[in-house]
């Protein structure tokens, strides 16, 4: 798509959004933090993966999203946006990843960030904190399960599909290259939510430890635990290499058909 179209896009989406949310008592946030339902399109996260593939260096493709494609786009923006981000006024414009620095703060990886928030907070005594730790990690356990399921389902079937391109005399080169493209967009987000949940795990840590210092509470063990949780959950699915993700990105290297 090219870059004109894909602005002139975007600023319509954004307008339409910000008209939205300027509505008297007009939110996008449901319960659990989660966009309302009339807010949210099939292909809301679609970016995710074009995202982490421009990272990467590599094409983007053209061809539609599968099922589980879409599913896993879904299911990784939890696992990449921060955890203190996820109540935001701005949530629409956050979710479509419209402006272009929302998405490159989720780039810029602070281990120090989540602990920075958990004591900007307005809490009324320090079990609050603690049981917001305690809180957010345990909702990331609960979201690697389901993530790593389709990843793996993902990758296997990409595996086939790429196993079944040599067999297919009359497919195109820029069908092959599309096919190819889309293999990576669905590996380099998978590397994403890998390397995102490393971080995260670095920065509950660091919240943890200096919490366990500044405040201490009997609750810091039972964060400790549900943070070991998290750990065993991503040490059992490094099943993608992580690619080497710029800071700045390059423009989209788009298929030409």
């Amino acid at each position: 798509m090219p870059s004109h179209v894909r602005c002139r896009r975007d600023s319509g989406l954004a307008a339409i959004i910000l008209t939205l949310l300027m509505l008297p008592a007009c939110s996008s946030i449901g319960d659990l933090g989660r966009l309302q339902q009339p807010f949210v399109s099939d292909n809301i996260h679609s970016w995710v993966g074009q995202e982490a593939a421009v990272r990467a260096g590599a094409p983007i493709s053209l061809n539609n999203l599968t099922d589980d494609e879409r599913a896993l786009r879904d299911l990784a923006f939890p696992l990449i946006e921060p955890p203190y981000d996820r109540i935001r006024w701005d949530a629409l414009v956050y979710e479509y990843g419209i402006k272009r620095k929302l998405q490159r703060d989720l780039w810029l990886p602070d281990r120090t960030a989540y602990y920075r928030h958990l004591l900007a907070a307005n809490y009324r005594s320090t079990a609050g904190r603690y049981n917001k730790l305690i809180d957010d990690i345990r909702n990331d356990v609960v979201r690697v399960g389901p993530f790593f399921d389709l990843a793996h389902r993902v990758v296997e079937l990409d595996r086939k599909r790429m196993a079944s391109m040599q067999y297919l005399a009359d497919l195109s080169p820029a069908d092959k290259a599309d096919a190819s493209a889309r293999v990576g967009e669905n590996a380099f987000t998978i590397g994403w939510v890998q390397e995102s949940l490393a971080q995260r795990c670095a920065g509950y840590r660091y919240a943890l430890d200096h919490l366990a210092i500044s405040e201490p509470e009997n609750t810091a063990s039972e964060a400790d635990i549900a943070l070991a949780q998290l750990q065993q959950a991503l040490a059992a699915n490094q099943f993608v290499a992580v690619p080497q993700l710029a800071a700045a990105a390059p423009a989209p290297a788009a298929i030409v058909k």
